[in-house]
């Protein structure tokens, strides 16, 4: 089986690709500029932000005394929706708060300047704390106070202003923008939690003139609260705002598009059907538009074409019903005076002639039913009395089983629909045996009917199915005289219901056996 794939589905398809490459571009910019991993999130302005909220957090606590300064983190946290550590640099690092935090976070706080040498403690060294001023080199503490050393990273500043990183002439580990500026976030603990360290200026009133910056850490319990925190939402937001309009900007395209082809797709399916007086709306100005001008030009032409081809027909049908009459005619009288040895020779030449004029009346029935007024008038009808009315007329009464609930109405021509069920009626008897179950059942289903007519008999090819319906034809193991037949039974079947405007199925039973339905319009 053949998979198919909607032409709507395909531009989804394509159209995601496109908002993922550029999704994948975007990223990409952020890990030139911050690198891969949490890191990234306080590289670039993100990292600004949390920077300039840690200060504004520090500066309040250490100009609170110290029994207050848990008080004033307890505020900011409230107000951030996080929770805040300070940890001063020159704590011992088994006191709170440093001892709280999980060892992923204390490996990555550096508890002294990076202008200093190789004390410290934590992941660095086991050193005790820092020895404030004493620990800075000679001269540092003038350029601390003066400004040309940057409190918060502790690297130079230039004539201009611009922070110059430490001298690596010293050794060390490499330069790391990120670490320089005391920044970092880190995913740990249980329950897992997002922690962000910004290194910070803090002069505590109760110590010494000359302090070392401390490191201000913001525990943060989910992914979305980080990018709030960080100020990424609105960037999340925005990206989310861009693809939601920009499948917006598309759907009108994409909805334009499936439509015009889902109306010429219905179409060509009836025109295939043999309803030519189909036409599809050309309103399109594009390829689409033009396309739908051609439907609708081969529709009329074909229509014009069989018009003129059943009128024929049906022309020569009606010429040849006299002459045919007349030899009916002179054939009987013909049987009952021709000597006993001729009497088998005219009894051929009469079954020959009565063939023909069966031929000739479907013939004229097909034609009558193919040229109908596309306007025929439709009238409610009870389904039970008429089916019951057909199988009297084909004195199949006896061999059909009905199931039809009695006050199930449908929209049709009462002589054209009588027709077609005639047809389907007198194909089941001629076709399933003496022996075999014929059943005409009856159903709505929502806003049409669809009768029935079921038989055991052999049933068609599968490769025959599509092709019932059209005139003369028959599939190969019906073209047997003994059944009968000229292939336009189902002909006229599909054009009554056709003019009644509903539509004829056939298909197979299992495991054998043969059903047609006609569908119409309910009452």
């Amino acid at each position: 089986m053949k998979v198919t794939y909607p032409l709507s589905l395909k531009v989804s398809v394509w159209l995601l690709l496109n908002l993922l490459l550029l999704a994948a571009l975007s990223i990409g910019f952020f890990v030139v500029q911050g690198g891969l991993g949490w890191d990234a999130l306080v590289a670039g302005p993100g990292g600004d932000r949390a920077q300039a909220t840690a200060n504004i957090v520090a500066g309040e606590a250490a100009a609170a005394t110290a029994e207050k300064r848990q008080e004033v983190l307890a505020r900011f946290g409230a107000a951030y929706g996080v929770e805040f550590f300070l940890l001063r640099m020159n704590d011992p690092p088994a006191a709170a708060p440093a001892a709280l935090l999980p060892a992923e976070v204390r490996a990555r706080i550096e508890f002294r300047p990076p202008w200093i040498g190789s004390g410290g403690f934590g992941a660095r060294g086991e050193g005790g704390s820092l020895r404030g001023k004493e620990g800075l080199a000679r001269g540092d503490s003038r350029r601390l106070q003066s400004g040309e050393i940057d409190a918060s990273s502790g690297r130079d500043v230039n004539e201009k202003g611009r922070r110059q990183p430490p001298d690596l002439g010293r050794g060390g580990p490499p330069f790391d923008p990120i670490r320089e500026r005391g920044r970092f976030v880190v995913r740990a603990g249980s329950p897992v939690s997002y922690w962000v360290g910004v290194r910070v200026p803090f002069a505590a009133p109760e110590r010494g003139r000359f302090q070392p910056p401390a490191m201000l850490v913001a525990r943060v319990g989910s992914l979305w609260s980080l990018l709030h925190f960080l100020d990424h939402q609105s960037w999340l937001l925005a990206g989310t705002g861009v693809l939601v309009l920009s499948i917006l900007f598309w759907l009108p395209l994409l909805s334009g598009i499936t439509r015009a082809l889902a109306q010429l797709t219905a179409a060509t399916e009836r025109i295939a059907d043999g309803r030519f007086d189909t036409r599809v709306p050309a309103t399109r100005r594009d390829e689409l538009g033009k396309l739908g001008e051609s439907v609708n030009r081969m529709a009329g032409r074909l229509d014009a074409h069989m018009s003129g081809q059943k009128r024929f027909l049906g022309d020569v049908a009606h010429e040849l019903c006299s002459p045919l009459a007349r030899l009916q005619m002179a054939t009987g009288i013909l049987a009952d005076r021709a000597p006993a040895g001729l009497r088998e020779t005219v009894a051929d030449v009469r079954d020959e002639v009565q063939q023909m004029s069966t031929l000739v009346n479907q013939l004229l029935a097909f034609t009558k039913a193919g040229l109908q007024r596309r306007d025929v008038a439709l009238t409610r009808i009870q389904l039970m009395p008429l089916v019951r009315d057909v199988l009297a007329r084909e004195t199949a009464t006896e061999r059909v089983t009905l199931d039809i609930p009695s006050d199930l109405h449908g929209l049709a021509e009462v002589e054209l629909l009588s027709r077609a069920l005639a047809n389907l009626v007198r194909n089941a008897v001629r076709y399933a045996g003496e022996a075999a179950p014929i059943v005409v059942s009856g159903r709505r289903e929502g806003a049409r009917v669809i009768i029935a007519v079921d038989d055991d008999g052999p049933g068609v090819p599968a490769e025959a199915l599509d092709r019932l319906g059209e005139p003369f034809f028959r599939p190969e193991a019906a073209r047997t005289r003994e059944l009968g037949g000229v292939g336009l039974g189902l002909a006229i079947v599909r054009s009554s219901i056709a003019a009644c405007g509903g539509e004829v199925r056939f298909a197979n039973r299992t495991p054998r056996g043969f059903r047609a339905e006609l569908l119409f319009a309910a009452a």
